[in-house]
């Protein structure tokens, strides 16, 4: 699923500080402005993810212009993208057991066919999910 959510970033002291209004489990730090912006798309990645997982409703984004943002604070909005962030960080393997005639695993067999790729790439396919 894609994602775009505002944040609040504001500085102090010891770095950057984001929060999502929306969200509000879901904020994280950086020491710098570029550090922020990193952490703050991996961390919305993750938690939107998380909610996906669990059945957690996720809110609709506030507006940008019904967002308060305090003097010390930059509003930004950050795209989050939980498929291809799944495929990245989500690499373990799952064991499925299928059943097919044996006639059609002699053949396959005979051909060499990689069973788990196969079934990799039907899914993907029927799915509609690129690699």
């Amino acid at each position: 699923m894609k994602y775009k959510f505002p944040a609040l970033i504001t500085r102090e002291d010891d770095g950057f500080l984001v929060e999502f209004p929306d969200l509000d489990d879901t904020f994280t730090q950086g020491d710098t402005w570029e550090e922020a912006f990193e952490n703050a798309e991996d961390v919305l990645n993750l938690m939107l993810w998380n909610r996906e997982e669990n059945n957690i409703p996720i809110p609709d984004p506030s507006s940008i212009d019904k967002i308060k943002v305090p003097a010390n604070a930059t509003l930004a909005l950050f795209k989050a993208d939980t498929l291809e962030y799944r495929k990245l960080h989500d690499t373990k393997s799952v064991r499925k057991n299928v059943t097919i005639p044996s006639w059609l695993n002699a053949l396959a067999i005979s051909k060499n066919i990689n069973f788990s790729n196969l079934l990799q790439n039907a899914l993907m396919n029927e799915l509609g999910i690129e690699k």
